[in-house]
């Protein structure tokens, strides 16, 4: 039997209820796909959630049942966006002096410096907590380095250990930055800055530099550099043996920063807790980032991200 003839009409609307047919079909595995996928992250998430509220994650070190030495840790470059920042040093501060079994407290430097508004805040908590809590000693112990806002901070112990071969000082205050007028000229680029009271583009990168600017700037970094010679002559005392290069942020090395007064002597972690607080175990009140906080600040930008995506590529349409 003959197949009947058909029209192209008739071709052309078989072609599409198939093409929607398709498109409906791979939607719907699509659709399954993600459904899949929301569930799987839902779950993640909850099982984080249940294993930080039991306390299986995080910071198990901050439990004793006695006495101690505790520590806290200001690792890296001191500013409000990094782990060494005001916020998280003085939590691991306050929860340390607070614990029953404190006999003493470490702070373990390794810091190049930073904000002196950070060190500012940190140096001014350290000596709150030693006059809230007069018979828990604070000893500041270097590692690698502990220079400009790290030393800033070291200041306001009770005592500063240091490595013979640690890198100490720094007591100095900078402003830096880049010229690009030169560059600009010889590629005809032109600038126009644009801005409502004459000193809006304090210090343009891309402007010729002023002197009047210039000697506003130092006249800031002066005041600041000042206020650095004030803590550390404060918190050093009659140890701090004075000379013309102590405050020209030049760096020493641990053995030198101990004659100079800048050190009191040299010791690490485990020796200060052991021979100095004579309380040999030592407890961690460092504030860490855990898995589930981790999973917990990440989750609603993955989940963001995907209903995004799952938007883009599920309009239905013939393709």
């Amino acid at each position: 039997m003959a197949e009947p003839i058909r029209t192209t009409d008739e071709a052309w609307e078989r072609k599409t209820l198939e093409k929607v047919a398709l498109a409906a079909i791979t939607e719907q595995r699509r659709s399954r796909h993600w459904s899949v996928f929301f569930r799987l992250l839902l779950f993640v998430y909850l099982f984080a959630i249940l294993f930080l509220w039991l306390g299986w994650i995080g910071n198990k070190d901050a439990v004793s049942s006695g006495k101690h030495t505790a520590l806290v840790e200001l690792q890296g470059v001191i500013g409000p966006d990094s782990s060494a920042s005001a916020d998280n040093v003085i939590a691991g501060l306050q929860g340390a002096f607070k614990d029953k079994g404190t006999q003493g407290v470490i702070l373990r430097i390794n810091s190049p410096g930073g904000s002196p508004v950070q060190a500012g805040h940190i140096n001014d908590e350290i000596k709150r907590l030693r006059a809230k809590y007069p018979n828990i000693p604070v000893y500041a112990v270097v590692e690698d380095i502990c220079a400009s806002g790290g030393y800033y901070v070291a200041v306001a112990a009770d005592q500063i250990y240091v490595d013979k071969g640690s890198i100490i000082g720094s007591i100095g205050v900078l402003m830096d930055g880049f010229g690009f007028t030169g560059l600009m000229d010889k590629l005809g680029i032109e600038r126009r800055l644009l801005a409502a009271g004459e000193n809006k583009g304090f210090l343009d990168p891309f402007s010729p530099i002023r002197e009047d600017q210039q000697k506003y700037a130092a006249t800031m970094l002066d005041e600041i550099h000042q206020q650095f010679i004030t803590v550390v002559r404060q918190g050093r005392g009659k140890r701090l043996k004075e000379t013309p290069e102590l405050f020209s942020g030049l760096l020493w090395v641990g053995s030198r920063s101990v004659e100079m007064g800048l050190a009191d002597a040299l010791g690490s972690v485990d020796y200060v807790a052991r021979e100095i607080v004579k309380a040999e175990e030592i407890v961690d009140f460092t504030p860490r980032e855990n898995i589930a906080e981790r999973v917990a600040r990440r989750f609603g930008a993955a989940m963001a991200e995907a209903m995004v995506r799952t938007a883009a590529g599920s309009t239905p349409g013939i393709r």
